[in-house]
């Protein structure tokens, strides 16, 4: 699984890293080995806890903004990944815990916010939802796991704002339970995941799964005109335009 590295540690927990350098962009081949990755821990019954992390500086981007234009099949192709990845992620049945090592941007947050259990560490990188200001709508998949985590008033916040945060603010808008420091963040991370994979498998599996069965609901309730509303607005003009400011500030080309 080249975009996800696999690392067994003590305790039957594993640990999933994003590794899509430079900055662990979403595109398909990452949705593909996230779900394949969660898919054989889910069977392994020796793994009792999922810890998930990025390598290098980022935990996570949103979608690659240097990915060729995709014709109708390839987006619903794409569309279909990321709801599947998404959802193998929310109602995994195991406990998942998010290890937030860097930034955490747009749909990189949304796959923290994924998890259980989101533990950052002190350090200077940013978080945010910042899909509005490049003109990305979002997919079904994604707000209902912001809109499930977060109070509504900071998912207002983050999500019309659209701002980009130091990560100082992680716990005021919820996006994590505790930033931890550095030189024991690895560690504490993983004795919490380890805590929490030694409860009784069925009773956290059937307490998870009616936490996140009505968002699951709503996702798998999507149909095909919202779907398209939604890449409608991802092709506009405007958003277009956008993306395209977006890419000149970071230095790509369009």
């Amino acid at each position: 699984m080249g975009t996800v590295l696999i690392d067994d540690k003590e305790s039957g927990v594993r640990v999933l890293t994003l590794n899509r350098p430079p900055a662990n962009a979403i595109n398909e081949d990452l949705l593909a080995d996230l779900s394949a990755a969660l898919g054989a821990a889910r069977g392994d019954a020796a793994v009792r806890a999922i810890v998930l992390t990025g390598a290098g500086a980022f935990f996570g981007a949103g979608f690659d903004l240097t990915a060729p234009p995709r014709d109708a099949a390839a987006t619903a192709r794409m569309n279909a990944l990321y709801r599947d990845a998404h959802l193998a992620l929310l109602s995994y049945p195991k406990p998942t815990v998010a290890m937030l090592n860097g930034h955490a941007i747009a749909g990189g947050l949304v796959m923290a916010l994924a998890c259980d259990y989101r533990l950052g560490v002190e350090g200077d990188y940013r978080i945010g939802l910042n899909e509005v200001a490049i003109g990305a709508s979002f997919p079904k998949a994604a707000f209902e796991i912001v809109r499930l985590r977060l109070a509504h008033a900071r998912a207002s916040e983050l999500l019309l704002g659209a701002a980009l945060y130091p990560s100082s603010q992680a716990i005021r808008l919820g996006v994590v339970d505790e930033l931890l420091a550095a030189d024991t963040f690895a560690a504490t991370v993983l004795r919490r995941a380890a805590r929490l994979g030694a409860f009784p498998a069925d009773a956290y599996a059937h307490t998870k799964a009616a936490l996140v069965a009505e968002a699951v609901e709503r996702i798998l309730g999507e149909t095909a005109e919202q779907a398209e509303r939604a890449t409608a607005v991802w092709l506009s003009d405007e958003s277009r335009a956008a993306r395209a400011a977006q890419r000149r500030k970071l230095g790509m080309k369009d």
